[in-house]
């Protein structure tokens, strides 16, 4: 996938989910950021599975509404020219959630992509969910996902749960979702950094 030249640090932990801790980057930085996919609104899990056990790792959504985000809770990927304000990060252009996907994806773990069109309020309304739910605790990525799209309309019987491959297995039986199976054969120290394109300042 992506492997290119210049590499910054980042911390890496899959067991579970990462540690996350409040961060809410200045306004003008997320305006500047501002990614608006002319894709129709929608609303898209990604699922992080052990390759060994089949076991759930991680749970992040990405939101397609007036622009597109990524909620990763209690994530571990960022980058350096993407604003974060407590797991929601901003700017999340083609570009960008193919970096998130790389990220994830490796020898030892798939990642299952699963999309669902949605109306625009619904998906104003996820957004506002994410945003205003703060800074998500170690190991609680998936119970936060799942409290969010619990009484969204069209996902009321979704349950609320700490594992991600049952709100996977949930999420895939909604009328309409696509699902996509990501694979990488990179090794797992591969991922210990982030890849960032030299000379590409837009990074779009």
């Amino acid at each position: 996938m992506y492997r290119i030249f210049m590499w910054v640090a980042v911390a890496l932990t899959l067991t579970a989910c990462g540690a996350a801790e409040p961060k809410w980057a200045p306004q003008d930085q997320v305006q500047a950021a501002r990614y608006v996919h002319d894709g129709p609104p929608s609303l898209t899990l990604y699922t992080v599975i052990s390759t060994g056990s089949g076991n759930g790792a991680h749970a992040g959504m990405m939101v397609n509404a007036d622009e597109r985000v990524m909620f990763d809770p209690a994530g571990t990927w960022h980058h350096p020219r993407l604003p974060e304000r407590n797991d929601v990060h901003y700017g999340m252009s083609p570009k960008m959630v193919n970096f998130y996907v790389d990220y994830h994806a490796r020898e030892t773990y798939d990642v299952i992509e699963q999309t669902i069109v949605v109306t625009p309020a619904v998906a104003a309304l996820v957004k506002r969910r994410v945003i205003e739910y703060g800074a998500v605790p170690k190991t609680q990525c998936t119970v936060a996902t799942s409290r969010i799209l619990r009484g969204v309309p069209g996902f009321e019987g979704l349950p609320q749960t700490w594992y991600p491959k049952v709100l996977m297995q949930a999420f895939g039986d909604l009328p309409g979702v696509t699902t996509r199976k990501i694979t990488d054969d990179d090794a797992d120290n591969n991922h210990g950094v982030l890849l960032v394109q030299a000379g590409d300042p837009a990074l779009k």
